[in-house]
């Protein structure tokens, strides 16, 4: 398969329903637990049916979704970067999750970056949003790196605590 994007470092590639086993260790990180929520996926089945449900069917309906990261040197999967529909969004905003493992060697940045250019440059974006739990320093601070910029708090779920909205303005 085609990838999306290789960078210097990562080939950003669809997932496939064999990466199943990879989904079950990422969701169930505690990071992605405090910040994004838990999923319950915890057997393989459970993540090939979230990879069915969810990336997969986004690139059926929408041509984009959530994209596997692999490291060039290892073929091994460190985490997802992609793009979402959200029906309370105005636009695509952007996700990512690592494995912890690959904290602090600048994957993330790296992802997010070829991400939001492809989203800017095959996609014709010039706005690109990101919702990020306001406790989430180092998630707050990658976008940053990227260019976003806080716009405001939004509730996206009744009874659960706002997020920051951050937007990156492209220029064309």
């Amino acid at each position: 398969m085609k990838p999306i994007v290789i960078t210097e470092r990562l080939k950003i590639r669809r997932f496939i329903l064999s990466d199943a086993k990879f989904i079950v260790k990422l969701v169930n990180q505690p990071d992605w637990i405090k910040y994004i929520g838990g999923r319950n996926i915890h057997t393989i089945n459970d993540a090939i049916k979230y990879l069915k449900f969810g990336p997969l069917a986004m690139y059926e309906n929408h041509g984009f979704g959530l994209y596997a990261v692999e490291s060039l040197d290892t073929g091994q999967l460190i985490g997802m970067c992609g793009l979402l529909k959200r029906d309370i969004l105005d636009t695509l905003d952007i996700g990512f999750a690592f494995l912890p493992e690959y904290y602090g060697c600048g994957y993330g940045i790296e992802a997010a970056r070829a991400v939001a250019d492809f989203a800017r440059v095959s996609l014709g974006l010039t706005r690109l949003l990101a919702i990020v739990n306001p406790d989430n320093l180092r998630s707050v601070k990658l976008l940053e790196k990227i260019g976003f910029i806080y716009e405001r708090q939004i509730e996206i779920e009744a009874k659960k605590p706002k997020v920051n909205l951050m937007v990156l303005e492209a220029s064309i």
